[in-house]
Formats: C-alpha cells, structure tokens, sequence
C-alpha cells in the first residue's frame, strides 16, 4: 500500500472517524481486497451492497476473507419498501412512480445511496465497475446536491513532498458558468481544509492578472471570483490571478500588491475541464506531483466516484478521503 506521506496522514485520519462506506460495485476482486484492507487497518468499516451468494462466491474463488465484512443484499433487504418511498417523494414531481422507486432502489448504487441518505452509512464509494455517469445520476437521485450549490464538480489533490494543492475542476464540467465556478471553488476549498487541515486560499486563474489583459474570458474568471467572494467572504479567494502570481510570492507581490491571495494560493480553480485536465496532466507527468481523484464534490453528502481503471489502493484512498468529508 502506499507509503506516500500525504496519503499516510489522510488514512491515518480517518482511522479516528472509522466510517462506515458502501460499496455499492462489490461484485470485484478489488473491492473486496480493498474492503479487507480497511477493515484490518481499521481505517474504515466496508459495507459490501450487492448480491450476497455472487460475492460470497468471488470472494471464496479469490481466496479472500470477509470475516467481519457487512454485506447487505439489496433484493433480500427489509429496507425497499422504506427506501423506495425515500426515493418516490424525491422524484415523484419528475414522473416517478411509487413501483418505479421499488425497482430502482434494489440497484446498489441507488440502494448504498440511499442508506447513505438515510445515515445508515456515512460515506458511498462507486464507480470501480459502473460508469461516472451512472454513480453520479444515482447520487443527484438519493442524496442529491448540497444546499447552496448549484454543480456537482470534482478536485484532485496533487501532492508534492512538501506541499499540497487542490486543482479543480478536472473531470467533470467542460465549460462552467460563472456562477458554477464560483460554486466549484467554494466546495474544494471546503474539502481542501476538511481533508488537509490547512486554511484555503483560492486563485481563479487565467492569462490575465488583475487586468493586464481584456477579454470575455478573463471577464468569466473576474465575475466567478466576485461571486465566490460574496457568497464565501471568510475563504479567502481572489482572481483573475495568473498561475505564476497565484503561487509565486514574489511574483504575487509584483503582479497583485496587496491580495490576501497571491502567491501562496493552494486552491486553484481553473476556467474550464479543456485548462483544468491539461492542467494536473502536466504536474502529474512532469513535476512528478501524486494526482489524488479525482473525488466528487458539491453533493449533500460524500458519494464518490471511482475510475474503472482503479486500483485497489486508490479505493481505500479515496474511501479514506471521503471519511473526512464527512
């Protein structure tokens, strides 16, 4: 498992919290590795949700122990008829019908959603197996979107030695409206505190700073950044802020006097996916930086989403990361 020091500290934070975390895609070798691994390091508590004889038969196939290991079997449960009323009164008003919610909500990922919802458990990990889309669909269905934000988004922690940035949004949204911004960097500096400790300040950046330059672009980057700044006065943010002054102290001093912001920003909002996944590439490949995520943010409660490529330690880091945001 991995012995990156960023990494180290977040699953030995979550071991004080020892979340309970559906895994709603359980019917998977890593899966069930992961969830054995975090059982026996005591970093989380894994509920496997899905068909109990097929992941009981895996796990026998693969050797694997799941002494200890809840699992809950959506269509054997006592909970559909509750649930399902969960999810008819939430979609009722977009054509849902009650027999409708009984069939969706023995899938597992409506089904870990919804014991997600209903604080049964406290975090849900998906996506190892099903689609981005689909998790994050049966997430807007069961938890849905936190009050006062208006996008589900997503954010990388890119670790270096000796710091730590948050770069969002990476994955999710390819051209965000200023107000989606705004919102998209309210959620990762809230999560960017949760999950290191450390106090956020957020750069919007740009090719501009502070003007040097005018163009319906920079003018997104300026409004986003006001937005964020009225909605969030206690985060301390600021933009349009080129990637150099935004990180750079002596440059941050000469571009922006004054900013609370410049030149030691660690949350860094880009303008769009096309800058934000070119972005972390580049770090990623060539400044040798740990691209962590990317987790998915700006839903009421943590359900995250997984790449199908992932690996087992990636899953019990992004359960741990996803305990603390709790």
């Amino acid at each position: 498992m991995s012995q990156i020091p960023f990494i180290e500290t977040t699953r030995n934070k979550a071991k004080a919290i020892n979340a309970l975390v559906a895994f709603p895609d359980a019917e998977d070798e890593r899966t069930l590795l992961a969830s054995r691994y975090l059982l026996d390091e005591k970093i989380a508590r894994p509920v496997l949700v899905g068909n109990e004889s097929n992941i009981t038969a895996l796990a026998k196939e693969k050797g694997i122990s799941l002494e200890g290991v809840q699992i809950i079997d959506p269509a054997k449960s006592e909970l559909i008829e509750e649930f399902a009323n969960i999810l008819y009164e939430k979609r009722k008003a977009k054509g849902m019908t009650l027999e409708q919610a009984r069939q969706t909500v023995v899938d597992p990922l409506y089904f870990s959603g919804l014991l997600l919802e209903t604080n049964r458990v406290q975090v849900t990990v998906g996506g190892n197996v099903s689609s981005t889309g689909a998790v994050l669909k049966a997430a807007i269905y069961t938890v849905g979107v936190a009050a006062g934000i208006s996008i589900v988004s997503s954010f990388f922690i890119m670790a270096f030695p000796d710091k730590m940035y948050c770069f969002a949004d990476c994955a999710v949204n390819p051209d965000p409206t200023v107000e989606q911004l705004a919102d998209i960097a309210i959620s990762s500096a809230t999560n960017y505190k949760a999950i290191t400790g450390e106090e956020p300040h957020v750069a919007f950046l740009s090719f501009s700073t502070k003007g040097s330059a005018e163009h319906p672009l920079v003018d997104k980057v300026r409004t986003a950044a006001n937005i964020m700044q009225q909605k969030a006065p206690y985060i301390p943010s600021d933009g349009e802020l080129q990637l150099d002054a935004a990180i750079v102290p002596e440059i941050g001093k000469r571009k922006s006097p004054g900013s609370a912001v410049a030149g030691k920003a660690n949350v860094l909002v880009f303008p769009d996916l096309n800058a934000g996944n070119i972005g972390y590439k580049l770090v990623q490949r060539l400044a040798g930086a740990e691209a962590v995520g990317p987790v998915v943010q700006g839903l009421a409660k943590p359900y995250c989403d997984l790449s199908r490529g992932c690996s087992v330690d990636d899953m019990v880091t992004v359960a741990a990361i996803c305990s603390l945001m709790a």
